[in-house]
């Protein structure tokens, strides 16, 4: 297993993208590595969780990815490569970029999407407890369909395994492509 600077990369996209098996592909390739589970955090939430895909859960959602900042951040800085698997749009990337430019830790963001009917084939077709209703799952496709000057960030997997996914992802963080912070000066 190679050593790797410590960084954070955000592995990101519409249910049934295959974010968390690649995930953790990525995490077993380098060491010591870290892969967090967002679907996690909200889980932690014992009363009062709204789902996160709903309008009425923004201030919830700014919470936990707050938290979520926090924790992935604390664990680059003590020396791991941090994976971070969930749904991480745009909209909350801010914080994340903010949290690795002050502490000077590379920030890597990487939007794994397929076509809407390979994605919802994949996300409803899950189990143990996975978003499997296609209403939201729709509208989280939609999200990610369109992402501006973070296309470049994409990579299609709709005719890609995991493994394929994962060497996709491993080539764009080392030549830069989904690279949002630079590493530390040495």
């Amino acid at each position: 297993m190679p050593n790797v600077t410590p960084a954070v990369t955000v592995l990101t996209g519409p249910p049934g993208s295959g974010k968390t098996t690649v995930a953790g592909i990525l995490a077993g390739q380098v060491s010591p590595s870290v892969s967090l589970h967002t679907d996690d955090f909200w889980r932690f939430i014992h009363q009062g969780r709204v789902p996160p895909y709903l309008p009425e859960a923004h201030h919830q959602n700014e919470v936990v990815m707050d938290v979520l900042v926090g924790c992935a951040l604390g664990y680059a800085m003590g020396g791991y490569e941090v994976i971070v698997d969930g749904i991480v749009g745009p909209w909350f990337v801010e914080g994340f970029e903010t949290a690795a430019r002050t502490n000077s830790v590379p920030l890597h963001y990487v939007v794994l999407r397929a076509d809407e009917k390979t994605t919802l084939a994949r996300a409803t077709g899950r189990g143990d407890g996975a978003l499997t209703d296609s209403g939201p799952v729709k509208i989280m496709y939609e999200q990610f369909a369109d992402l501006g000057a973070f296309e470049q960030h994409v990579i299609d997997c709709t005719l890609l395994t995991a493994e394929r996914t994962a060497e996709a992802v491993r080539a764009g963080i080392e030549d830069g492509t989904f690279q949002l912070t630079a590493p530390p000066r040495t």
